[in-house]
């Protein structure tokens, strides 16, 4: 999660560059860096490893001049903090400074061809990639914004990327996917793109007046310099794009042009999945990385059982763990409710490992659940998205979400970023286990990589959720039903539609429906089906006909292209096919959009449901 700025006009670039940083820092801050285009035109560079002070020397008149820079504060992803690692990159004659927030999926390819063509690389990183792209198409005679241009058809994955060329005076920005936001604006003869709404407080402060804000959407690039701003796509058709005035007040409480918080998160997905992900993976060898976790590899080897509680949105995660620890690390593995554990003997030992999931690590029945775990020897790690809470501290060690502030009350990028932990933390024990060989483990990385680009497919076509929440709505009463590991998904979705529609519903397994819910079909009941191409596909859809054969309603997530079960069903979302072990991420997000359809169509306070809190501090 990544923050970019770029600045030009007639200000001098390295302090509002810098100041745009600092606001961004909650994105990134394992490292630094800005690139300076002084007044002939030539680049100068500054990066630091660790947080954006880093940056400031000590005297303010050793500031880099010049009016117009490129910044960007780190995650790493590809390749470990480092100075060399560390953004801007350049290429090999030093004529383009680029930062970029996501992943090149496609980078290992890229790379190795680069270097048959005698391209030298200076770091580890995915983005220098894209700075040797850029350099072979101006040898070629391309202009700037076309080689820039040109990216878009290159580059697989879900990122944002921003250039400045040596004897320019101009910036460009791009979207793919949907995992790193880009946001433009401009007044008065200069112009700030960011990743986010705070990089552009120097402009905004200017003055203390709005300014026009343009979102880039995936697909579409923009060119700023001292005149205005350009928006195109990327065949170079021009876009009219749709400006949007943004006070000092909106910045600091951003809902990012979202009706709610809550969609505004659902939305950040892609992107959220990026941040977890970073520093976790070492995508030039296939494996998992988790140096957060406070156990040695003998100690590893030596576990016997891992036990996972949470509450709520996060016991579903830990339902979800089960299922990929067991199958992916070869470890017995339980989930519990934290509020259950402490009332019954628990047999947890010093060769158990204790995996507790929350938000806010402040619930206070994860945090006894996690005392009593500790106290008799379990060896303790925390999932848990904010630093410094109770959890992380009662924690060996902790394991962090990185998804930056969620405000409204409902979980959904914290429930998306502890199911992308949990699928780290599977792969790292089955590859110190034994249990993954090389090859598996790395098709495991490679499909983790693909995640925020399969999530922003999910999130690039929201309009029927209306149309179906309308739908739903006439019903007083659902059944969400899975199977294996998107059973514990069919009760986050039955969870979210009651948390903010006020709702009743019910998440089963769907092989429990002939043992009791099959009473309740009829056409007043309806049924939101999991039912994606995997190994329990079958038993799904013979659960959907029984459904169906009893007159009831039936809307089913499915795997894309099943006409099939599209033909036996009242209503059809379709989700890419991907890996079994991330279908429960793909399958989330339309559960998500359509609790928030239905509740914005009730009425409903979506962001502060009735008699709901963030953190539950009371038993």
């Amino acid at each position: 999660m990544c923050g970019i700025v770029g600045y030009v006009g007639p200000r001098p670039a390295w302090p509002i560059v810098l100041q745009g940083l600092q606001r961004l820092e909650y994105r990134g801050y394992d490292s630094a860096g800005v690139a300076i285009q002084d007044a002939k035109g030539h680049l100068h560079y500054r990066r630091a490893v660790g947080k954006v002070t880093g940056l400031a020397p000590a005297n303010s008149e050793d500031f880099p001049q010049g009016s117009v820079g490129l910044g960007h504060t780190r995650w790493a992803t590809h390749g470990r903090p480092s100075e060399a690692n560390a953004h801007p990159h350049t290429d090999c004659q030093g004529r383009v400074a680029v930062v970029h927030n996501g992943i090149v999926e496609n980078f290992m390819e890229l790379k190795a061809q680069l270097l048959e063509r005698g391209h030298r690389f200076t770091s580890e990183t995915d983005t220098e990639v894209i700075a040797h792209l850029l350099e072979e198409r101006l040898d070629r005679g391309a202009s700037f914004v076309q080689a820039f241009q040109e990216l878009g058809g290159i580059l697989r994955g879900s990122q944002a990327v921003a250039a400045i060329l040596r004897d320019t005076r101009q910036i460009c920005a791009m979207r793919l996917g949907h995992a790193g936001g880009v946001v433009a604006a401009y007044r008065d003869g200069e112009a700030i793109v960011g990743s986010d709404l705070p990089a552009l407080m120097p402009l905004l402060k200017q003055g203390g007046q709005t300014v026009e804000v343009g979102f880039l959407e995936s697909g579409e690039m923009v060119v700023v310099d001292s005149k205005g701003m350009a928006y195109q796509d990327l065949s170079g058709h021009p876009l009219q794009k749709e400006l949007r005035p943004v006070s000092p007040e909106e910045v600091l409480i951003d809902k990012g042009g979202y009706r709610h918080f809550m969609l505004k998160e659902i939305m950040q997905q892609p992107e959220a999945v990026a941040s977890a992900l970073r520093g976790r993976v070492d995508f030039q060898r296939g494996r998992v990385v988790l140096r957060e976790l406070p156990l040695s590899l003998r100690e590893i080897r030596s576990l016997r059982r891992v036990l996972l509680l949470g509450c709520g949105t996060s016991l579903h995660a830990a339902q979800v763990g089960r299922h990929l620890i067991e199958r992916l690390a070869g470890i017995p593995a339980e989930s519990e409710s934290a509020s259950e554990f402490r009332y019954r003997r628990s047999f947890v030992d010093p060769h158990t490992l204790v995996v507790a999931i929350g938000q806010s690590g402040e619930t206070a029945d994860t945090v006894a659940a996690m005392q009593e775990a500790r106290d008799h020897g379990g060896r303790l790690v925390a999932i848990c998205n904010v630093e410094g809470s109770q959890a992380t501290r009662v924690a060996e060690g902790t394991l962090h979400m990185r998804c930056g502030a969620e405000i409204g009350v409902a979980s959904s990028k914290t429930f998306i970023a502890s199911l992308v932990i949990l699928n780290l933390l599977a792969v790292y024990l089955g590859q110190v286990r034994g249990e993954l060989g090389e090859e598996q483990a790395a098709t495991e990385v490679d499909n983790l990589a693909r995640l925020p680009n399969l999530l922003g497919q999910v999130l690039s076509d929201v309009t029927p959720y209306p149309r179906l929440a309308q739908k739903l709505d006439s019903f007083h009463n659902l059944l969400f039903l899975g199977r294996g590991i998107n059973a514990p998904i069919a009760s986050e979705g039955a969870l979210k539609l009651k948390e903010i529609s006020y709702i009743h519903a019910e998440g089963y397994p769907a092989g429990e429906m002939k043992h009791g819910p099959i009473a309740l079909i009829d056409r007043r009941l309806a049924t939101v089906a999991l039912a994606p191409k995997d190994s329990l596909y079958d038993k799904m859809v013979n659960n959907i006909k029984e459904v169906k054969a009893r007159d009831g309603m039936v809307l089913a997530v499915a795997s894309e292209g099943d006409q099939e079960l599209a033909s036996q069903v009242d209503e059809v979302i379709y989700i890419p096919q991907a890996s079994e072990r991330l279908t429960p991420l793909l399958a989330t997000l339309p559960l998500q959009l359509l609790a928030y359809h239905v509740a914005v169509r009730r009425g409903c306070d979506v962001d502060q449901p009735r008699n709901l809190a963030k953190s539950v501090t009371v038993e």
